[in-house]
């Protein structure tokens, strides 16, 4: 295939299964947007699509590029392509210092430590918060921890960085802050959320149900039609069925 002639992001015939459990199945989700929201119920694979996106996950079948790199099959090349934050910066953050979380990233991908070091510096001083440079990570809040996670992976330079669900759990003013700081970072994004507020500024939204794509299009139209189908889904009483 043609890699110039390819959308950015590039999944066919996408499929996952865990012992034999389909997680996600068929997903064809190709776009050249700078925005690409994907909305969907907690449990629906969202997750999981962008672990495999992001190239933490092998999935069973189906092809996935990034700008033409094969995620799955080039983990150096990925490192340099794409990036991830996580719901949860517990489970991203492993250093005790901000400084040296930031400049992780860069030594994965091949950067002197110092040259590391001169980068993450850098990145902290285009956020405004230089003066974090040597704080505690178990000192700062749940919002200033997202805040250092999304400044180690920006200070990577990926040509796309996937949310998953990052807002979770945050109150109004730091999710806020929080978007406006991505408003500012000259890199695609693919974010993934069960909230459509969230979503309202992308340029196209997919919607991942019991892991398919069920409709894609603007985010307008497409966002009503989730939230009326999750209140018609709210009004019923299945909550207490077990499984079969």
């Amino acid at each position: 295939m043609n890699q110039a002639a390819e959308a950015a992001i590039h999944c066919r015939g996408l499929c996952h299964e865990v012992q034999g459990r389909v997680i996600l199945d068929r997903i064809d989700l190709c776009t050249d947007a700078a925005r690409v929201g994907v909305v969907g119920r907690n449990g629906s694979g969202k997750s999981t699509l962008a672990r495999i996106l992001a190239g933490l996950v092998r999935p069973s079948a189906g092809q996935v590029r990034i700008h033409g790199i094969d995620i799955a099959r080039d983990r150096r090349a990925a490192l340099q392509t794409v990036g991830l934050l996580f719901q949860n910066p517990e489970h991203q953050i492993i250093f005790p210092r901000v400084d040296e979380e930031i400049a992780f990233g860069l030594r994965q991908q091949g950067l002197s430590r110092d040259e590391a070091g001169r980068r993450a510096s850098a990145m902290l001083d285009w956020f405004g918060n230089a003066h974090w440079s040597d704080a505690p990570v178990t000192e700062l809040s749940q919002g200033q921890k997202h805040l250092v996670c999304m400044m180690a992976v920006l200070a990577m330079r990926p040509r796309l960085l996937i949310l998953d669900e990052p807002f979770a759990g945050l109150d109004i003013p730091t999710r806020l802050q929080l978007a406006r700081y991505l408003d500012r970072a000259s890199v695609g994004l693919l974010h993934i959320s069960h909230d459509p507020a969230d979503l309202a500024g992308c340029d196209r939204v997919f919607w991942l149900d019991r892991g398919r794509i069920v409709a894609d299009g603007p985010p307008a139209p497409l966002l009503a039609r989730f939230t009326e189908e999750m209140q018609r889904l709210g009004g019923l009483d299945d909550i207490s069925d077990l499984a079969g």
